[in-house]
């Protein structure tokens, strides 16, 4: 998907249409709250849930149910920066797409 590098889009701390610039965010990791941290913190009171947790057989071979769910693109994080008052805003929604290309248009570089 190719997305132009600026956009005129609403600001909402100036509160009017602005132009933006387009950049994509790295997605970070979920951090220290994998399966062994939330096992070791639920004597602490943390990640307290029901049923017995995907133990004792209650699921089938792992060649069965491997990656059957699994998502063939991620969501793109993208940032939009106002020339303005250089206040940064996230997008609301993302799109899923396989490779994300924010390029500079013709006209993007006879404005600058």
């Amino acid at each position: 998907m190719k997305r132009p590098k600026l956009i005129k889009k609403f600001c909402k701390y100036c509160k009017k249409q602005t132009q933006q610039e387009t950049a994509i965010a790295k997605k970070r990791d979920r951090g220290s709250l994998k399966k062994g941290s939330l096992r070791r913190g639920r004597g602490r009171g943390r990640g307290l849930g029901y049923g017995n947790l995907g133990r004792w057989g209650s699921k089938p071979a792992i060649s069965k149910y491997k990656r059957t769910g699994a998502k063939t693109s991620k969501k793109a994080d993208l940032r939009y920066k106002c020339k303005e008052c250089n206040k940064t805003t996230v997008q609301n929604k993302g799109t899923r797409s396989k490779k994300l290309e924010i390029k500079w248009t013709k006209n993007q570089h006879q404005n600058l």
